[in-house]
């Protein structure tokens, strides 16, 4: 499995803006505490999860105080059980608390993320289809989660608006059709890989004709899903996507779809319920 390599930089400027959101001009309650004291705390799960976002806890305790040690019990992609302790973290008791919420967001946020994935890439685990994240991420976040998606198991789908092309209703109206948009694709930037929505089989097949890469089937039932994976079997990738649920993905998977993409890896989580206390 390929786990998407996040720059630091990027890592950095997450936890540059989260720290200047909650801390603003300075934490007042820590400051109640001696200067002089130092605490060891430890970090674990109340939950069943797939642990991920070491880096930005790590950043966040780097950019407060670099003097914080921090041990790990475990790495990203890890399988944690309920009590399971994640990490001791020792150093100033003010920096350590100043930095808890802001570290444990990051990891309860990312570790909900890999979870979810983990889920999603069991159900259709042996069927031959992939799945695949979307740009239904959290605002700021986008390479965190998406690194979060593969370490739970799933793959990437382009990391924004500018990798690669993916060519929906309204840009086909606006283009004047299928055949013109993929055509104007071609022209301006003819390295990116080409993907174009359809809704019907008719589309499917125009959009096959203009020679796309890749086809999104969106909002597809079952049986109609069969015949457009039959249509595009050795023409042109398959991705199904649309009102995809953990119920229904391994029903979809079942039609022999290449990919299968879906918000709810990274836009319907629930935050891994992880604590810290001073021991």
């Amino acid at each position: 499995m390929t786990i998407l390599q996040v720059p630091q930089s990027v890592i950095e400027e997450n936890v540059f803006y989260a720290l200047k959101e909650d801390v603003g001009e300075g934490d007042i309650t820590a400051e109640l505490i001696p200067h002089e004291n130092v605490s060891l705390a430890t970090v674990f799960s109340r939950e069943s999860c797939i642990f991920c976002g070491l880096e930005w806890f790590e950043e966040t305790y780097r950019q407060l105080d670099e003097e914080i040690l921090i041990d790990w019990f475990v790495s990203d992609g890890d399988s944690i059980k309920p009590g399971q302790v994640i990490c001791t973290i020792s150093g100033s008791s003010r920096n350590i608390l100043t930095g808890e919420r802001t570290a444990l967001n990051f990891i309860q946020t990312l570790s909900a993320t890999a979870t979810v994935s983990k889920k999603y890439a069991n159900k259709v685990k042996g069927t031959g289809t992939t799945v695949l994240d979307t740009r239904k991420t959290i605002p700021g976040l986008r390479m965190a989660q998406k690194y979060a998606v593969s370490c739970g198991g799933c793959k990437n789908h382009r990391l924004g608006l500018f990798d690669a092309f993916l060519i929906k209703e309204n840009h086909i109206k606006a283009c004047g059709g299928i055949e013109n948009a993929v055509n104007a694709a071609r022209f301006y930037n003819p390295d990116l890989k080409i993907e174009v929505e359809v809704e019907t089989l008719d589309e499917l097949q125009q959009a096959i004709n203009a020679g796309t890469d890749r086809v999104l089937l969106d909002n597809f039932d079952i049986e109609t899903l069969r015949q457009a994976v039959a249509v595009c079997q050795g023409k042109v990738i398959s991705e199904a996507s649309g009102n995809i649920t953990i119920d229904n993905i391994k029903d979809v998977a079942g039609t022999g779809v290449d990919y299968i993409s879906t918000g709810a890896l990274t836009k319907n989580i629930k935050a891994v319920d992880l604590s810290m206390r001073f021991t």
